[in-house]
């Protein structure tokens, strides 16, 4: 499943390319030939300090762009994190470790009944044991690594699935019905537009979630003020 996503991937310039699959003769092991991105840093170890708004609306604008496409040729990667996002020399980002990537499945039919991804970047719907899941779970992690960039650490901090459940149903509390979105702290160093994009991946209902063709649109990314700030 990783090597077909990847192949299938090939050639977009925030997504780690394959260069092709070897197998032990001997042990029958397959290993993944990917590209050599120098450094090896991953989006986690890369930053001493919190990226400007500018930097970080270009590194959100190619990871949604790695996100529209995996979700347009159908798949999920049900693992995006800092961890599993590489730093090239020139400061391109790419998405790698499709380990736990997996097709989408057909409207009313659940994924596998098993816990995947990262606990403190699993969407709400994986907490509560949701199998008929979609690409909706990537664009939560992507706000999670927004948030990230923004406060030098995890949105969530709890290292066990029950205080994971505990917290994520304590902040539902405490927001309003109508918004229905997470309110971080780091909301306060963003522009309106920021704003409205991180609150629009954090949205808790996976319908109301941004995806990422829309976020792509958002005016965030595109208005002329935007681009010039």
């Amino acid at each position: 499943m990783e090597a077909g996503c990847l192949r299938a991937c090939r050639s977009h310039p925030s997504i780690i390319e394959i260069d092709g699959v070897a197998v032990d003769p001997k042990t029958g092991d397959v290993h993944l030939v990917l590209e050599l991105i120098r450094g090896g840093l991953s989006l986690r170890d890369y930053f001493r300090r919190t990226p400007s708004e500018d930097a970080i609306r270009e590194m959100m604008r190619q990871l949604i762009g790695a996100a529209k496409k995996v979700h347009g040729l159908g798949f999920i990667h049900r693992d995006i994190k800092s961890d599993n996002i590489l730093v090239c020399p020139l400061g391109e980002l790419k998405l790698c470790d499709f380990g736990s990537a997996t097709r989408k499945k057909p409207d009313g039919k659940p994924h596998e009944a098993y816990p995947v991804g990262t606990l403190q970047y699993n969407a709400p719907e994986l907490l509560d044991g949701n199998w008929y899941y979609g690409p909706a779970v990537d664009m939560w992690g992507l706000g999670c690594v927004m948030a990230e960039l923004l406060s030098g650490a995890t949105l969530f901090q709890e290292e066990s699935e029950y205080e994971m459940t505990a917290e994520m149903s304590e902040s539902r509390d405490r927001m309003t019905s109508a918004s229905g979105k997470l309110d971080p702290e780091c909301l306060a160093k963003l522009s309106e537009d920021g704003r409205d994009v991180l609150t629009g991946l954090l949205t808790f209902c996976p319908e109301k979630r941004l995806t990422a063709a829309e976020a792509l649109e958002h005016r965030w990314f595109n208005n002329s003020k935007a681009a010039l700030d």
